[in-house]
């Protein structure tokens, strides 16, 4: 267990981008070649629920995008994947999937096979290969504050974990450029992630057939700065980095939704 909890992970919960990528992506209007626009698809990660995209997800809803920011049930890759993966089904026309943290390992298996799903965007998140782990991917590189030692653990049913950050490592590990006072009520809301996420292994990735974009947070003390870049690389996804703590989308919405115009063109 106890090399389980050291990495508990990365799971969740800013960007400066400037005028260079603002300006372009502000023209983005329409999305599929003139067609619709997309519908984009917000998920969250592990400490965090849905209301982090809640700056990004008002500016979309402003310019005419579709959108919905469903739960994350952070209860197993599998699992959660499966979960987002029914919520997606019904939708129709072009899709446009946008994950923070643990929530790149769940688009990566729920998008796969989905032909609607035209581009994924992955802001600080995990952007796994087939059989990799949150844990392994988290410890590649040197880097990550979220320790054994930043997490408290509470039991829940019969053998079962759920992780949560301490009061007194949340700001500085967590959401380090965002203000004190809004990291206590992040910190008093947060939503756990089960541990046996940490060792999961990732199915087929949806990457390998779907465009990506991704979002390199520079300072980001939760996923190091070096895992995103190789996981980006890999990828063969469309990179942008930015002088940013783990939630880039909260600290810097409308550069956020600058890249999500991008990948929804």
């Amino acid at each position: 267990m106890t090399t389980t909890r050291r990495g508990l992970l990365a799971g969740s919960a800013a960007v400066v981008l400037g005028a260079a990528l603002d300006a372009p992506a502000a023209q983005a209007h329409t999305g599929s070649g003139g067609g619709r626009k997309p519908t984009v698809v917000l998920v969250h990660g592990a400490f965090a629920d849905a209301s982090g995209w809640n700056g990004v997800a008002s500016r979309l809803i402003s310019d005419g995008y579709p959108v919905i920011a469903p739960p994350n049930p952070l209860r197993g890759v599998a699992s959660d994947s499966a979960y987002l993966a029914g919520i997606l089904a019904p939708l129709s026309g072009p899709l446009v999937l946008v994950a923070h943290s643990y929530g790149g390992i769940v688009v990566t298996n729920a998008a796969t096979g989905n032909p609607n799903v035209k581009a994924l965007v992955y802001v600080a998140a995990f952007m796994p290969d087939q059989g990799e782990t949150l844990l392994g991917l988290q410890t590649k590189y040197p880097g990550s504050r979220l320790s054994e030692a930043a997490l408290d653990f509470r039991p829940y049913g019969e053998g079962l974990v759920d992780g949560y950050i301490k009061k007194e490592f949340f700001h500085d590990v967590f959401a380090g450029d965002l203000p004190r006072p809004a990291t206590a009520l992040m910190w008093a809301g947060q939503r756990p992630a089960d541990v046996r996420t940490l060792g999961e292994p990732s199915g087929a990735p949806a990457w390998k057939s779907i465009p990506s974009w991704y979002l390199v947070g520079r300072d980001d003390q939760v996923l190091p700065p070096a895992a995103q870049r190789f996981m980006a690389r890999r990828a063969g996804a469309h990179t942008f980095e930015a002088d940013a703590s783990h939630v880039a989308m909260i600290a810097q919405p409308a550069a956020t939704t600058a890249v999500i115009k991008r990948a929804a063109r």
